[in-house]
């Protein structure tokens, strides 16, 4: 249930938003980067009005931005195997990751499903890469973020 006031938020695919939003979110990509030292030549150099980018910057962020210092909850098919689990779980704790709920599955024709949630806040490089790394462990089949808070 959501307090009044609080805002409703989406996570939706980049290849169905508009151009503008497209566009504001390169030219935030720009300046975090240093591509471009101001706002005006990042928008000259995208092509899009200082107003539309304006309107949007406050409310477009990449989702792995979003999810910096939140809670995340991570569902990961994993074969049942000895050390599995302990690898996903060592990989997490080596990148300063904080498990705070683990739910396993009883394992049925060989693979089990994880539910882990995390805290991302002291995490020693991005959530993305993290994820990258879990998703090429031995064992992993398959990984997915649930959602995060």
């Amino acid at each position: 249930m959501r307090m009044k006031g609080q805002e409703k938020l989406y996570l939706v695919k980049e290849t169905i938003l508009p151009e503008a939003i497209k566009k504001t979110i390169k030219i935030k990509e720009l300046l975090q980067a240093d591509g471009a030292k101001t706002i005006n030549e990042a928008v000259d150099k995208i092509k899009l009005s200082r107003s539309a980018y304006y309107k949007y910057k406050d409310c477009v962020l990449p989702f792995f931005d979003a999810s910096r210092e939140k809670i995340v909850s991570l569902s990961i098919m994993l074969e049942h195997k000895p050390g599995a689990l302990s690898g996903v779980l060592n990989t997490v704790a080596a990148d300063l990751g904080s498990v705070i709920t683990i739910n396993q599955s009883i394992p049925s024709h060989g693979v089990a499903n994880i539910n882990l949630t995390m805290e991302t806040a002291n995490l020693k490089l991005e959530l993305e890469a993290l994820l990258d790394k879990l998703r090429t462990l031995d064992g992993v089949k398959k990984l997915e973020v649930l959602g995060y808070i």
